[in-house]
């Protein structure tokens, strides 16, 4: 049977993460997977390495546009074919696959005083390049507390420059609006500065060049 340690070292050697994932009872409970599913996989970025091997990519280079989003398709779509898992994205809808229901099922993903999904160890840089549902039932660690449950100071909450992150929600047209009009701000430079706050992500090893490109394509 494969284990959750051999799939993970085949992750790493794409440059992916499996972050977190539904094991076969919490597949059970859900109408949102794919027929027979027993195990789904969320993979992230593995930082810092994602970032060059992405920029080295054919789709990177060939001038195409969603370089970031076909690299996903051949790359985890060539992993599912190999080991016969059905291969989902966050991307390509609507209709969208639940990656942030999944995410926060899981017990291993939970939502941050600013909205935002949190991860233990990605903190608020938590991304989903897709993910692997497998008929095969793969063992997986027991969930573990917020990481927010223990952080005393929550910076997250104040970290915003307008203030456009909080309990009450996002407000987007906001954060859109000082991005466009704030030449050169950190922001879009080096990623949401609230995302950076969180002290969770502080040795996620996020490229700042990683965050400007997702920054420049949410405007």
């Amino acid at each position: 049977m494969t284990s959750l340690a051999e799939l993970s070292q085949e992750a790493e050697r794409r440059h992916l993460r499996i972050t977190a994932g539904l094991d076969s009872a919490r597949c059970a409970t859900r109408s949102d997977l794919p027929k027979g599913t027993r195990t789904l996989l969320l993979l992230s970025p593995d930082e810092p390495g994602f970032w060059p091997a992405f920029t080295a990519s054919a789709e990177y280079t060939d001038g195409a546009p969603d370089p970031m989003d076909r690299w996903s398709r051949r790359v985890i779509g060539t992993w599912a074919e190999q080991i016969g898992a059905t291969p989902l994205y966050p991307f390509g809808g609507p209709p969208f696959p639940a990656f942030i229901s999944w995410a926060l099922a899981s017990g291993h993903v939970h939502q941050s005083p600013v909205g935002m999904m949190v991860h233990p160890t990605a903190g608020l840089f938590l991304s989903f390049r897709g993910a692997l549902a497998l008929r095969e039932v793969i063992d997986l660690p027991p969930p573990v507390p917020s990481p927010c449950d223990s952080c005393a100071t929550r910076p997250c909450l104040t970290a915003c420059p307008v203030s456009a992150l909080g309990p009450d929600g996002y407000d987007v047209p906001r954060c859109k609006a000082y991005l466009r009009d704030t030449h050169g701000n950190d922001c879009m430079s080096e990623g949401c500065r609230a995302r950076r706050a969180c002290p969770c992500g502080k040795a996620h090893g996020r490229v700042p060049a990683h965050s400007a490109f997702h920054m420049t394509h949410f405007l």
